[in-house]
């Protein structure tokens, strides 16, 4: 049996689940895409193939490698997206929670069901149906929880509202001891430099006091007050807009001082390289263009 614990978002890895590029598919049609980013390469016909998104993909499977982290991965879906593991199912505690995700996308939770079969059953929660919630909004802090939504009255209407206010309820009902904070998410169907499609889109702890932040992706300026005044702005590293359009903030933690990031993040990499990380540099320019990166292709199962 697997025993799950997650209780936040850099102490050392020791088993995830890993997405794959594998037999991916065709790139798909406008109509077909869920992101103003995809859209865009579409149009552009830059829409990144599979060869290179497995060659990135397989980049980070190298550092788990490298770093003794039991990984898991999805069995093959042919023709199938199967890169974002964050988005279908995510651990909090000891509690493997599913997504109710985009009904097109239930095939990716089935892949994952040799996985599935090593957690207690007491401890997988499969949500009521009008709770909305993505791994991308839900993020870890030791005693918070951390949680992206959209509170506009046109969420309905907005394929890129993925987590919904049922969804915080529910994670606060199921969490009774933690302090849970929702995050009032900017959202865009047409123009990706304004669409914080998840929480990791604009915000992600590293280390033990220090994250990475966009102001411009909360829609309140006292969310943006509150995470300024928790994390205090020494500990804050703010990306612009065209760094939060390029992922900048979808790093991922193996560790309180070992971040992996994508190799062209030289501004970021930097500042943390300054700050005491190890930076485990990975190409995922690709597989960016799809509106996610790191933290979005990984599940999190055991951290120590």
């Amino acid at each position: 049996m697997l025993s799950l614990k997650i209780t936040n978002e850099t102490s050392r890895l020791r088993a995830v689940v890993l997405g794959t590029a594998v037999s991916n598919g065709p790139s798909p049609s406008v109509e077909e895409a869920y992101d103003p980013k995809s859209i865009e390469h579409i149009k552009a016909g830059t829409y990144p193939v599979e060869a290179d998104m497995i060659k990135e993909i397989e980049a980070l499977n190298a550092i788990f490698i490298k770093y003794n982290i039991k990984v898991f991965r999805p069995k093959i879906i042919e023709n199938y997206n199967q890169i974002f593991a964050r988005d279908i199912a995510f651990v909090i505690d000891n509690k493997f929670i599913k997504a109710n995700i985009l009904p097109d996308r239930e095939q990716e939770l089935d892949a994952l069901q040799d996985v599935i079969n090593q957690i207690n059953p007491n401890d997988i929660i499969k949500p009521p149906e009008e709770v909305h919630i993505e791994g991308g909004d839900v993020m870890l802090w030791d005693n918070y929880i951390f949680i992206g939504t959209y509170k506009g009255s046109d969420y309905p209407n907005h394929i890129t509202a993925r987590t919904n206010i049922h969804g915080v309820n529910f994670i606060k009902y199921l969490f009774p001891n933690k302090i849970v904070k929702e995050f009032d998410l900017a959202k865009s169907k047409t123009e990706a430099r304004d669409n914080a499609l998840h929480l990791d889109c604009c915000f992600q702890p590293i280390g033990k006091d220090k994250a990475i932040i966009y102001e411009g992706g909360f829609r309140a300026q006292s969310d943006y007050k509150y995470l300024l005044d928790l994390f205090g702005e020494e500990n804050l590293f703010h990306i612009t807009r065209d760094e939060m359009y390029n992922m900048n903030s979808n790093v991922f933690s193996i560790d309180e001082n070992v971040v992996v990031s994508e190799e062209k993040f030289f501004r970021l990499n930097e500042w943390m390289r300054s700050k005491g990380f190890v930076v485990e540099e990975v190409p995922y320019a690709e597989i960016s263009k799809q509106e996610g990166l790191l933290r979005c292709s990984t599940m999190p199962l055991i951290r120590d």
